[in-house]
């Protein structure tokens, strides 16, 4: 045959007869495609089946199986074993820890000294507070802006009780248990209270959707609109509304004039209630229309109807009073009946204001 008359005839080795065969089928694969040899050929069968054989794979049918194969060509030197689901993985990932659950607790490496101490990694802990992902509270911690007892912390991984210990940042005090906070503008006609035996709209219809049981901060008249505060942080509340803490509140109110240029001392130096002596701590005029004034007093005390009845005593009935603002939180743009959450910052101006 011509195949055994190739230049390979001389070594006599099948090596050799396989190689120059190689070459000779290069030769006619110039000119027209060559036949596969029988160790090339494939079997594959089916409708969809080519002349030459599916492009890659043996089919299922030659092994005794069901028409078509694996779609994936096989690698050579060996099957690979089928990829299994993520289900399957996540199956048996649970079943090995079920297994090893008595077995000895494995030691992670320390990152600082006393890390096997009990506790949370205080970048946990900041995040869960809302200062941004684990990454973000790192680099907090990376530019001495956290301290925890008053100390600055300046290692990653350090480990604090939630429940005891105290953290800050930019030294403002973090919310680090489950706390929440939100400032609501109240709308006149809604009762400062969570419940209503009578129906009416109170506060308690604007968080009815909260796991966490709110509780709001000090009272407002039903007709006042404004800031009014709602937490579960029952000290924070408590030192809010305390005397003792002189927290500012700031109000726009609505008069008819015209008024005395003496009336804001008059405000500061105290009007005589029913009940003692009331001071204003600041009051200016913000607008003036003809005879109809607009003017913000700010005071820190918290009785029932305080500016109301001040600016009645002094001669000047209250049309319309809005509360503008809470000590550090203010009312802004946000709209009537609109609830916010408050910032990490405002909630630590918040803390500050009455030393927690």
């Amino acid at each position: 045959m011509r195949s055994s008359g190739s230049g390979s005839g001389k070594s006599g080795g099948r090596g050799n007869y396989r190689g120059a065969g190689n070459n000779r089928d290069q030769k006619q694969g110039e000119g027209r495609p060559r036949k596969p040899r029988p160790e090339e050929r494939r079997y594959d069968v089916g409708p969809g089946a080519s002349p030459d054989g599916p492009k890659s794979g043996r089919g299922g049918a030659a092994r005794g199986g069901a028409k078509g194969g694996p779609k994936k060509p096989q690698p050579q030197g060996g099957r690979t074993a089928p990829a299994r689901s993520r289900e399957y993985e996540a199956r048996a990932e649970e079943r090995n820890r079920e297994r090893y659950a008595g077995k000895k607790d494995v030691k992670l490496p320390k990152t600082f000294p006393g890390a096997e101490q009990e506790g949370e990694r205080l970048q946990k802990v900041l995040a869960r507070a809302g200062y941004g992902s684990r990454r973000a509270c790192e680099e907090l911690i990376e530019q001495a802006r956290v301290e925890v007892n008053g100390e600055i912390v300046l290692e990653q991984g350090k480990r604090v009780d939630p429940e005891k210990d105290e953290v800050k940042v930019d030294g403002l005090t973090v919310a680090t248990q489950s706390y929440q906070f939100f400032s609501l503008n109240k709308p006149a006609g809604v009762v400062s209270t969570m419940e209503d035996p009578e129906g009416r709209q109170c506060l308690g219809d604007y968080v009815t959707n909260r796991e966490t049981r709110l509780f709001h901060v000090g009272r407002l008249d039903t007709e006042t609109e404004g800031v009014i505060l709602l937490t579960n942080h029952g000290e924070l509340a408590h030192r809010l509304t305390h005397p003792k803490y002189g927290v500012k509140k700031t109000y726009l109110a609505a008069i008819v004039g015209p008024i005395p240029r003496d009336l804001g001392k008059k405000l500061k130096d105290g009007i005589q209630l029913e009940d003692g002596y009331a001071r204003a701590d600041h009051f200016r005029v913000v607008e003036q229309t003809g005879k109809n004034y607009l003017v913000e007093v700010t005071l820190h005390e918290g009785r029932k109807h305080i500016v109301r009845r001040m600016l009645a005593e002094a001669g000047f009935p209250v049309d319309k009073l809005v509360r503008v603002a809470f000590g550090p939180i203010t009312l802004g743009d946000q709209k009537s009946g609109w609830l916010r959450r408050l910032s990490n910052t405002e909630v630590g101006m918040l803390m500050k204001e009455v030393d927690l």
